[in-house]
């Protein structure tokens, strides 16, 4: 992790936001070989190598004031985008107590908790916060449990409850979604939520997820990548806001496209919550120029090849009609035609 915090990022106005070197090479490139097809591709949430965004269950980057700056402007605007129906409580100390201990003990000279008893007492430096609350008793915290810590969290997070051989969406803190909303998909089973991925279901790709998903164990948590494109630096593309960024993509051209094309890759992390039984669903987003990108050269080549080749229903799907070639066009030159090393970390 950086030791460095950045306090003046953006992601909308003036989009104020860029990598460090040290966060491009850290940055994980979805495309493990030369070409891309959806597909459920789940591992193990395993601790990655030192360093890595999966290193820890719970990534904190340089990025991590500016985004939770940015939620809580979200959330002025839009309180739905936080919704947990009343069942759920205890889903939603679950996931308060999984990520306080989680980033207290990865990140101890960033968060600190003390537990006597129920007596529990969080401090998220970084954000200059510090309460004493009884584990257990919502009325001692400012916020609803899963409020509370999630606008603490980089990356969005929805609780799902297992009943009658399926998941349904029944609680959430969304803020940065690729085009769905929160308030839309609530009570929604996981099939319906995932309803417009195009292909996947052809390929029974969701049937297989929720079969695997239903017989997800404590203790051992999965994950996975997804990925899309996005004009600018921008969390919030969510279809509540979509005359703010749609309008975007007619902004690329061939002079800017480096720019303001980004890749948007998620982390998706799932974990089995002890005592609801729930299962929580974590997105945590990363942001990349096509120009940070390609200072990775292997990743400028399989980049350049994966998006050539896209299947023109996930173009669409991923919203790249209008500026995909424009993508493909500058990257070409930087594409010598040389093999790629396997996986996706840089040479």
């Amino acid at each position: 992790m950086s030791a460095v915090f950045k306090t003046d990022e953006t992601f909308r106005g003036d989009f104020k936001y860029s990598n460090s070197p040290a966060a491009i090479r850290r940055f994980p490139l979805p495309f493990v070989e030369d070409k891309y097809m959806y597909s459920v591709n789940i591992e193990p949430h395993e601790a990655g190598p030192k360093g890595s965004i999966m290193e820890f269950q719970f990534d904190v980057d340089e990025h991590y004031i500016g985004e939770c700056r940015d939620r809580e402007i979200v959330l002025k605007e839009d309180p739905l985008r936080y919704q947990a129906l009343p069942h759920m409580m205890s889903a939603q100390w679950d996931v308060l107590e999984l990520l306080m201990d989680s980033m207290s003990r990865d990140y101890p000279g960033q968060f600190s908790l003390s537990k006597h008893g129920n007596r529990w007492t969080w401090h998220n430096k970084l954000l200059g916060i510090k309460d004493e609350f009884t584990f257990g008793d919502p009325s001692t915290l400012p916020r609803e449990p899963l409020d509370y810590i999630t606008r603490q969290a980089q990356g969005d997070f929805v609780v799902m409850d297992q009943r009658d051989g399926d998941l349904y969406l029944e609680a959430g803190m969304v803020t940065t979604p690729a085009d769905w909303s929160m308030d839309f998909d609530l009570g929604m089973t996981f099939k319906e939520w995932h309803g417009p991925v195009p292909l996947a279901h052809e390929l029974n790709v969701f049937d297989r997820a929720l079969k695997f998903l239903l017989n997800l164990r404590l203790n051992e948590p999965v994950r996975r990548l997804n990925w899309t494109m996005t004009v600018n630096p921008r969390l919030d593309t969510s279809p509540e806001f979509y005359p703010r960024w749609g309008s975007d993509r007619a902004t690329v051209t061939p002079d800017n496209v480096a720019d303001k094309a980004h890749v948007r890759v998620e982390l998706q992390g799932l974990w089995r919550l002890p005592r609801s039984n729930a299962v929580l669903f974590g997105v945590r987003c990363y942001l990349i120029s096509i120009r940070e990108l390609a200072t990775i050269p292997k990743w400028a080549r399989r980049t350049h090849r994966a998006l050539r080749d896209l299947h023109p229903a996930l173009v669409d799907y991923k919203g790249l009609t209008r500026y995909r070639d424009h993508v493909v066009n500058w990257l070409a030159p930087l594409d010598d035609g040389s093999p790629t090393t396997p996986g996706n970390s840089p040479e």
